[in-house]
């Protein structure tokens, strides 16, 4: 192996889905993130109250983001849908002949 390049790269070998741990802090980063959000949103809203429309557009945007935050966390990832490589026999291969049957 002396000329050629070998590839580490490391290959699935398996269908595991990634830990609760891990699943669970991306949800939690998920939800404190929507949640930040709501805190612009009403600063924004309450520095725009001149314009009316303009502030009661933040306030209502702000209103369901605890909502959605909180169905977003909760939400468990979705199931891979892989293509699984499996045989697939051609049906033509082995016609059926006319076979003599022996009763005994």
């Amino acid at each position: 192996m002396k000329g050629s390049e070998r590839d580490d790269t490391p290959v699935l070998i398996t269908e595991a889905e990634p830990s609760y741990e891990d699943q669970f802090a991306a949800r939690k980063r998920k939800y404190m993130i929507m949640m930040g959000l709501r805190i612009p949103c009403l600063l924004l809203a309450g520095l725009t109250y001149q314009v009316w429309w303009l502030a009661l557009a933040f306030v209502a945007l702000s209103i369901p983001l605890p909502w959605m935050a909180v169905l977003i966390a909760n939400d468990r990832p979705p199931r891979k849908s892989e293509k699984v490589n499996r045989y697939q026999r051609d049906p033509k291969a082995i016609e059926a002949a006319d076979r003599q049957v022996i009763d005994g």
